[in-house]
This record gives structure tokens, sequence and C-alpha cells, in this order.
């Protein structure tokens, strides 16, 4: 009689013996479930397939089968397809969703992944052996609490624009994006647009966490000691009542640095299959659509349902326009005239404050291109001259004085000394 050959792990050999003395009657039940570490039900059910197929009844019964669950040939070969023609860059997770929602075949992300590393489609990276014990900081309680900022350069659009600046907030106890907005750069003017249009939408955060760029925190040695060394946008959220709160590593503020690789894939791939190719048609995706599908997928529930935002009081919102304006300050001239980025302002004669010459006003940039002055939280009449008023410069000619002629007297010292003297030489 031919042998069968039973292939067992080591775990089921000794499953195998503790039946085996169950069957015997060495040890009951009870003792044979505390040494499998399972139900007495279960010891059961083994000691019935030990006693009708002997060893085989330990191993499972799909041991060498395919699964029940093993996805369908078509669908594989379908999917790998699509993968090729149209997601081959994709990481796992977003072609999942791609093949899922858009081209509708059911498939799972375990197997999205197995599909595309089987068919050399994608490379897992392989785990970093870093034996530094790290530990993450807890997020914040409540939406609002505490804002991460920062921008990113990057070619958003790949070969079809320039390399273009990504603004991107983030909520620390929800991982919500709360604002993205694509710009030229990291500008001041850039910056305040987008706080200020965050403020009007959903109010003041408590805090901003953000790094050391210079458009928000003076880098130079004497700022240290010297608190009024403050940049445009300290001094705006200091005007709103917002902390800042400056990162001395990218590390301390990981959770906004880890965002932007993400949106560098998926971001990217998303405005490559809309076709959008420049700023403000990407702009009008990220808020219509984007974002609140970002959100739906990877926000987490915070701790508190508390929104600490808060709402812009009556005077900061009518004097929103000159909070986030570039306010610079001059010295008015004799002749009532300012000096501005190479032009001459002229003072109206009228004003609802008192303007004397050499008096400091404060310029104010605002984001809609005006220009406003303010003396002593007033704001002045003003025009911009072409050209600086000229001086009458009249020539000043010399006219030489008068010449008085004077002569001595008589009777003088001098007229005696030469009367004398022709005197002796008559004689």
């Amino acid at each position: 009689m031919k042998k069968e050959l039973i292939v067992m792990a080591q775990k089921e050999l000794d499953k195998y013996e503790v039946i085996k003395k169950l069957i015997a009657k060495e040890i009951g039940i009870g003792d044979a479930a505390k040494l499998i570490n399972c139900t007495t039900r279960h010891i059961r059910r083994l000691r019935v397939k030990v006693r009708r197929d002997g060893a085989k009844g330990i191993v499972h019964g799909l041991r060498g089968k395919e699964s029940n669950n093993k996805t369908d040939s078509k669908i594989w070969i379908k999917a790998k397809e699509i993968i090729l023609e149209k997601y081959h860059d994709f990481g796992p997770t977003l072609a999942h969703e791609k093949i899922a929602e858009v081209e509708g075949i059911k498939i799972s992300e375990q197997t999205t992944r197995n599909l595309m590393i089987a068919e050399n489609i994608w490379h897992p990276k392989p785990r970093k052996q870093n034996k530094e014990y790290r530990c993450q900081r807890e997020r914040k309680e409540c939406f609002g609490e505490l804002e991460q900022f920062d921008g990113c350069y990057h070619h958003w659009f790949e070969n079809r624009g320039e390399e273009s600046c990504l603004l991107a907030s983030n909520d620390d106890a929800t991982g919500k994006i709360t604002k993205l907005e694509l710009t030229d750069s990291e500008s001041v003017a850039n910056v305040f647009k987008f706080w200020k249009e965050y403020v009007q939408d959903l109010g003041k955060p408590l805090a901003i966490y953000l790094d050391k760029f210079s458009t928000y925190k003076i880098n130079h040695k004497s700022a240290v000691d010297n608190s009024e060394m403050i940049t445009q946008f300290q001094r705006a959220a200091r005007e709103l009542g917002i902390t800042l709160i400056t990162a001395n590593s990218p590390q301390a503020k990981g959770r906004i640095e880890r965002l932007f690789p993400t949106l560098q894939d998926r971001l990217v791939k998303e405005l490559r299959l809309c076709g959008i190719s420049d700023i403000p048609a990407a702009n009008k995706f990220l808020k219509e659509r984007f974002i609140p599908d970002f959100n739906q997928r990877f926000a987490v529930v915070p701790k508190k349902k508390t929104n600490l935002h808060r709402r812009l009081s009556d005077v900061q919102r009518l004097n929103l326009g000159a909070i986030f304006s570039v306010q610079s300050q001059r010295l008015v001239q004799n002749d009532f005239t300012i000096r501005f980025k190479n032009q001459w302002i002229q003072i109206a004669k009228e004003q609802k404050v008192t303007v004397r010459r050499k008096d400091t006003v404060l310029m104010e940039e605002r984001l809609d291109g005006s220009l406003a002055i303010r003396l002593r939280n007033k704001y002045l009449n003003f025009k911009i001259l072409t050209e600086k008023p000229q001086k009458i410069k009249e020539a000043i000619v010399a006219i030489p004085a008068k010449r008085i002629i004077t002569r001595p007297r008589t009777d003088h010292p001098w007229r005696r000394q030469i009367a004398a003297e022709i005197t002796k030489i008559n004689c």
C-alpha cells in the first residue's frame, strides 16, 4: 500500500500530539483546549476529524487549492491593460481609486497592489532600517486650534506649464486640507491673499504653525533682542490676534511636510487627467473637487467636536483691506509731497486731520493694487503727480556797493605831516 506524504507545520504537529492524547484519554477536553489555546468546541471538532482522517484532519482543507476569493483572471487581465494604458505611473492606492470609480472594475486595493507588483508596474519601497526612536506629537483636540501652513514649489502641471508654488494649510486636529491655492511664488502679497480668503470663509484660527521663510520671520541675529523687527505677516497676525509658531525643523511640522509628497503624486495626476494646465482653472478644481474628495478619504475625527475658529469682528471685517496690506512709513516734505516708489504724491489741502511738515505717514499697498495713506488713524486725500513740481530758481546777480570817498580834515595829522614835508622841500 502506497503511503501518503502529509506536510505539516510544527504547530500542526503539536496539535496532532495533543488530540492523540485526548483520544487515548490521557488528558481531558479542558486540558487539551488550554494546550492548544482554543475553545472546547473546536477541540471536539478536531477529535472527530482525527478519528476519521488521521493526521490529515489537522491540516486545513484548502491547503494546496485555489482560494475561493481569488480574482477572476479576466478581471485581472482587464485591470492590467487599463493600468498600463492610463495609470502606469500611479501608486496602487490611487490606481485602485480610479479603476473602481472611473472604470467601474470591482477589484480590491490589495489585489491592485499585488497586480502592479507581479506585473512590474510598481515596485514597493524597502523598509527603512532606522533604529532611532521617534515619538509622534499628539494631535490637537479641536478643529481650528492649530493650522499648519507652508508653500511648495513644484512642476504641478508637469511639462504643460512652468513651475509654480502651492500654498497649503492643514488642520492639525482633523488632518483636513482647509485651503489650497496655486500661485507664482510664496510672496507677501500671495500669502496675504491666501489668509484673507481663509479668515473670511472659516474665521481666525488660534495659531498657525510655519517655518522660518523670510515672508514669515526676520532671521537676522539682531531680531532676537529687538521685538519690533517683525515681518508684514507677523504684523497682520498680531492685529487679528493669531498666534504664530515658528518651527525649528521640518520634522516639527511634519504633517504639512508629509502632505506635499502626497499632493505631488495625487494632484499632479488629477490635473493631468482633467487636462488642466493653468493656475486659475487649477484653483477652481482644487476648491470644488479635489479638497472635498481628499478630506472625505483621509480626514480623521477630532477628539472634540468644538470649532475654535473665531469670527471676524465688525471692525476687523471693515479694516481687512488695511490689515492685509504691505505697510511702510514715509516723511511728509516741506511742500507736502511724499516720495514713494519713484512716484511723487501730493497731499491735498483739505483733510480730516492736521498734516504738518515732517509728519510720518503710513503707506498701505492694498491687494487690489490701490494705495492708501494713513496719519493718526485717519486716511488722507492725495493725488499722484506725473512729476515733482519744479521749484522757481531765480538768478542772484551781485550788485557792487556805491563807493564813498572821504577826505581827511585840514588839521589831520596826516595833512600836517605832508605840509611839513612840502615846506621843508621849498626851503
